[in-house]
């Protein structure tokens, strides 16, 4: 590892289902402390690629290097230093919300968790629900106990997918604002995958865009506007989209 090294680095990656390359040959970096957004339709591999960078999906060929460090020859030792949170990924539905934040404190060895696990109950709204299984929470609160779980061992890699799915409009808004408050004063490095285009506005200083498995261009809001001759991100999504 090096000071200078990406803190994500995509190389040719690639997985294919059925025949299909749903992430085709993709090459990214993703600069530390940089707030870093994958805008794309839905099925455009955002999930998947964002899977493959916490080894929970295993690519079929390339690679993602961590810090300069080619991830899947040692996960563990840098999954401890990353989290992620994802509407796709549910915790266990019998387990209490403060069962779920224990045991995953207890998985990432989190120093004085009652401490940390209060503190991010009453971050995320969910101290009225900490008894309550997580199983029969609204779609809302799941979202909120998926980011407090996501933030359990401060990570300094964390990856969103969709991190406002299923908030209404005012806790969205907030979301945003704690993340990137939070983004701010941890100097943690954050890719965001969300076909939101007004939250990727809000959050991402570089945004990458993904169609069909493939990085089509990257650049800061007012790069792609141009490249693309679009008034707005969602003009440019449309446009892409309808081709």
């Amino acid at each position: 590892m090096t000071a200078s090294s990406p803190a994500i680095e995509l190389k040719n990656l690639t997985k294919t289902f059925k025949k299909t390359n749903v992430v085709n040959h993709i090459n990214l970096q993703i600069e530390r402390g940089s707030m870093t957004a994958l805008l794309g339709s839905n099925g455009a591999g955002k999930t998947t690629t964002l899977s493959m960078i916490m080894g929970v999906v295993t690519p079929s060929s390339g690679h993602v290097y961590i810090n300069g460090e080619d991830f899947y020859k040692d996960p563990q030792s840098h999954l401890k230093m990353m989290n992620v949170s994802s509407p796709y990924i549910e915790l266990p539905k019998t387990l209490t919300v403060l069962e779920n934040l224990r045991v995953f404190a207890g998985l990432y060895n989190v120093r004085d968790q009652n401490t940390k696990i209060d503190q991010l109950l009453h971050d995320f709204r969910l101290k009225d629900f900490r008894n309550k299984p997580a199983g029969r929470l609204s779609a809302g609160q799941k979202t909120r106990l998926s980011l407090a779980k996501a933030l359990l061992n401060d990570p300094q890699i964390l990856l969103l997918d969709e991190p406002t799915a299923s908030l209404d409009p005012e806790s969205a808004d907030w979301i945003r604002s704690y993340l990137k408050t939070y983004q701010q004063k941890t100097k943690a490095t954050i890719l965001l995958a969300s076909h939101n285009m007004f939250e990727v506005e809000k959050l991402a200083d570089h945004i990458f865009f993904m169609h069909h498995g493939k990085i089509l261009k990257e650049g800061n809001r007012l790069s792609l506007l141009d490249y693309f001759e679009a008034d707005s991100l969602e003009e440019m999504f449309i446009k892409i989209v309808r081709e």
